[in-house]
């Protein structure tokens, strides 16, 4: 079951999940805008043309990490980005993120592969950020590039993700 504006009024409400900071304009009709927190890591420059192995080359290491208010994102360039907002999810439900319309019809891919907010999450999240179009894009800190869709689950998970998760208790 999907959760709508009013089913996700009602959990806020109840403290079944929990989206800090949060104003009541980020709720859609079934999801909750998400923005930008000034947080950019981009890959380090001396990996270009390189040969990268995935199984030794984990990505804080490959990338730089930068504090901005802006980020400019050159074409076929990649960035990773962290919301502004920490999700607090019960083993129960899950999100899902999605790129807003507005932002993909310029080019802007926002999370490539990495839709799912696992249940028990309680972190922020990270946007795998690509530029498609043929231009240089200005990413800005409070932009709401993102949305996350809930899920509530038929059964609660046995490893909630702020648990069992490797990376998510440092997000």
């Amino acid at each position: 079951m999907i959760l709508s504006d009013m089913g996700i009024r009602e959990y806020l409400k109840k403290g079944i999940i929990s989206i800090r900071p949060l104003k009541g304009d980020q709720i859609g009709p079934a999801s909750v805008d998400l923005s930008l927190s000034g947080e950019w890591a981009f890959f380090k420059k001396s990996l270009i043309g390189k040969t990268v192995d995935l199984d030794k080359v984990p990505f804080q290491k490959a990338t730089v990490k930068v504090r901005a208010d802006y980020a400019i994102l050159n074409p076929g360039e990649i960035v990773l980005a962290t919301t502004a907002e920490k999700i607090t999810l019960p083993s129960n439900i899950m999100g899902k993120l999605e790129g807003r319309s507005r932002y993909a019809r310029m080019g802007l891919s926002v999370h490539i592969t990495s839709a799912i907010v696992q249940p028990g999450s309680d972190n922020h999240q990270v946007l795998e950020i690509l530029n498609s179009a043929p231009f240089a894009i200005v990413l800005r800190k409070g932009m709401r590039v993102s949305q996350i869709v809930f899920h509530q689950m038929k059964s609660p998970t046995s490893k909630p993700y702020s648990k069992f998760g490797k990376i998510a208790k440092k997000q």
